[in-house]
């Protein structure tokens, strides 16, 4: 009896235990079941944050898009030329196509053509203009630098491209033979005068100063061998930190047919091909065009082409009283002359 009594109790207790196990079994098949809505947002949500914070495609110009003086804003070429046109990217590249779109616009008439390693088509219609870079819904425009697709030599009739009197080269009378000639000329309209193609120079600077001041659009033949250089010499002085640089440029481009009413100029003057330019310069900051500044320049001008011997050229020093202020004649024409006018 007392066996059979003591053992009662147990029984009792292991039908209950049986019971609370069954029933949180069920829970937990329950649970189980059903899952919390909180368990697949936490993986799902990190994986959302690693998605977003994925670099988006983003595109600089590569260092040397600049020229050697890092300061060159514009790049030129015929129309439909092969365009080296360096730049450096981020994020994922695949898929990645581009379009030239027209300066002072964000339409492109162009279709999207495939981004590859190979140098870029420049658009077939002269003008201005800036690189797009598109995948999918994605674009972004490279603000510099500018593309200049220059209208061919050779579109130009009777001493005329598009009714702008330009005159004729030696080169056209005589035959090329050691004589030059410009590849084309930039058509410049008046919205695009101040366009930045230097950090310093603006495309106003470089038009002749003619007596075709109505007559638009205008041409000029600009080298960007000359851009560099002059930048190069600016550098040199310390432009590299006063951003307020002063320049005036008294005479760019200058064509041929301004060129033989210039009194005294030289009948195969370089300005007729876009690499030479006459400028003033403030290099010690007064205010003011003394010879001293001019003195500076040369010295500056000096030490550029020793350093870069295939930008040597002209430099000739102006200071007669004829002038207001003093001024020099600079030129990549390849080769050394020095003079004093």
């Amino acid at each position: 009896m007392s066996d059979n009594r003591s053992l009662e109790p147990r029984g009792v207790v292991g039908v209950i235990g049986a019971g609370l196990l069954f029933c949180l079994a069920t829970l937990g098949a329950i649970q189980f079941l059903r899952p919390s809505v909180a368990m697949p947002t936490a993986p799902f949500s990190r994986l959302a944050e690693a998605v977003s914070a994925a670099p988006t495609l983003a595109a600089t110009p590569a260092s040397d898009a600049f020229g050697r003086s890092g300061n060159v804003k514009v790049r030129f070429a015929l129309p439909r030329q092969a365009v080296d046109f360096p730049i450096d990217l981020t994020g994922a590249v695949d898929s990645l196509g581009y379009q030239w779109v027209a300066y002072g616009d964000s339409v492109s008439a162009e279709p999207i053509a495939a981004l590859t390693t190979a140098p870029l088509p420049a658009p077939a219609k002269p003008g201005f203009y800036r690189l797009a870079l598109v995948r999918g819904a994605e674009r972004e425009i490279l603000p510099e630098p500018t593309l200049a697709v220059i209208v061919p030599f050779d579109q130009k009739v009777a001493g005329s491209l598009n009714g702008y009197r330009i005159g004729t080269y030696i080169a056209e009378r005589f035959g090329r033979g050691n004589h030059e000639r410009p590849d084309g000329f930039v058509e410049v309209r008046p919205e695009m005068l101040d366009l930045q193609v230097t950090k310093h120079l603006k495309l106003a600077d470089f038009v002749t100063h003619d007596d075709q001041g109505d007559k638009w659009p205008k041409y000029v033949a600009l080298n960007p061998r000359l851009l560099d250089k002059l930048e190069l010499v600016f550098s040199d002085l310390g432009g590299g930190v006063r951003p307020d640089f002063a320049v005036d440029v008294h005479s760019g481009f200058r064509s041929p047919s301004h060129n033989a009413r210039v009194p005294r100029a030289a009948s195969d003057s370089r300005h007729q091909y876009g690499d030479a330019a006459d400028i003033a310069v403030d290099a010690d900051g007064d205010g003011r065009i003394t010879m001293t500044d001019e003195l500076l320049v040369m010295l500056a001008v000096e030490r550029v082409e020793d350093k870069h011997p295939d930008l040597v050229g002209g430099l000739g020093m102006y200071v007669s009283r004829r002038y207001a202020s003093p001024y020099l004649h600079i030129d990549a024409r390849g080769k050394r002359s020095r003079w004093k006018g």
